[in-house]
């Protein structure tokens, strides 16, 4: 059996090689490897995959959230609605900027942003709400939107890990992750369902005049070279990395087809086992897999028994955002977040990628029913 790896970019490349190879000679060829014409066509085919007017392009997903926020012109001083458990990034930019992170918790099930809470949240200096997509599922949107709407809140989606999924609307309108609030925001980290051979993000809009504000900002502020009208930065995604994108974006619907088998796998082969949780299923939104999540007992012991068989893990996130050193308070003791404190204890990782074999996936399902059954 092939060496088990968390994600196995390699082989991933090996299959659309030629593909690849011929795009990145292109841009060698050309050498316009800053704003040459892969990085537009590459937004514009991005676009009408999530069915956006706008898509624009920069250096990271993290750029991607700053870049929002900087164009919506939200004041130090204006409180951010985000979930606690998520990666730093999405607080960091928030905190970054001058403005203030309201955390909030998540449902133990979905892991997504709990919007039941999500009113008692809201003070007369909240701005905005940051829905995290998180492992590959959208947030329970429409909810969401309503409040938001309701208290004229600006929404920016971070859907960095669930680029590709699709939300039911209760009308039966369908939308995908990031094209539902103001503003959507991705990454294109290597890792990623859909990530490049270094660092990349974009951002999404349907508003005309604040697509072009979103490109001033990333643009050092300019609309004309060297006429600076707004504070901006400098971000952007380089031409080789756009010309890759541009290729595996053929393969996203695929891509996220052969991580929803292996999750089909697991499901079944773990469904059951006591002490063992498999991931839910929204019934609103399809799943891309960015992971696969478990809920576990004794999950410290299960990360050592399968790392000894040779099965990675990674465990999303150890420490939750409130008791991080830069985001703690004197406010958030034990207990302020009842729902991740406890996810942060429980849930692990196991592998899923686009290169999962039928023995990989056996052998990974009967370790862990092996450690619980015996």
């Amino acid at each position: 059996m092939e060496k088990i790896k968390m994600a196995d970019l390699h082989t991933q490349y090996l299959r659309i090689k030629p593909e690849i190879d011929d795009a990145i000679q292109q841009v060698l060829t050309s050498t316009a490897f800053i704003q040459g014409p892969e990085v537009n066509a590459f937004a514009q085919a991005l676009g009408t995959y999530v069915d956006v007017n706008h898509v624009i392009t920069c250096g990271n997903g993290t750029d991607a959230l700053q870049i929002a926020m900087m164009a919506l012109e939200l004041q130090p001083g204006d409180e951010v609605i985000l979930p606690v458990h998520t990666y730093v990034a999405t607080a960091e930019v928030i905190a970054l900027l001058g403005l203030v992170p309201v955390f909030i918790d998540v449902f133990a099930d979905s892991f997504n942003l709990d919007v039941t809470q999500l009113e008692s949240k809201i003070t007369p200096k909240t701005k905005a709400i940051v829905p995290v997509h998180l492992y590959g599922q959208c947030a329970d949107m429409e909810p969401l939107l309503a409040i938001a709407n309701r208290h004229k809140l600006y929404v920016i989606e971070d859907t960095a890990q669930a680029l590709g999924a699709e939300y039911t609307f209760s009308n039966g309108t369908r939308k995908k992750a990031g094209t539902m609030g103001i503003i959507g925001t991705t990454s294109f980290f290597p890792s990623k369902n859909l990530g490049c051979f270094g660092d990349g993000g974009a951002i999404f809009t349907n508003d005309t005049v604040l697509a072009e504000k979103l490109k001033m900002t990333a643009n050092h502020g300019q609309r004309i070279k060297y006429h600076h009208d707004i504070i901006g930065i400098n971000s952007r995604l380089d031409t080789l990395q756009a010309a890759i994108l541009q290729v595996k974006l053929k393969y996203l619907d695929d891509y996220a087809r052969r991580r929803n088998d292996a999750a089909a796998y697991y499901d079944l082969a773990l469904a059951g086992i006591a002490g063992v949780k498999i991931p839910h299923r929204s019934g609103n939104s399809t799943h891309v897999f960015h992971q696969y999540t478990l809920t576990v007992e004794r999950r410290d012991d299960l990360k050592k028994e399968l790392e000894a068989a040779g099965i990675p893990t990674m465990i999303y996130y150890p420490v939750p955002l409130h008791f991080q050193k830069a985001y703690a308070r004197k406010s958030f003791g034990e207990g302020s977040f009842p729902v991740t404190e406890s996810l942060s204890k429980t849930v692990i990782s196991i592998p899923i990628h686009t290169e999962m074999k039928p023995e990989q996936l056996a052998f990974i399902s009967e370790t862990i029913k092996t450690f619980y059954t015996t």
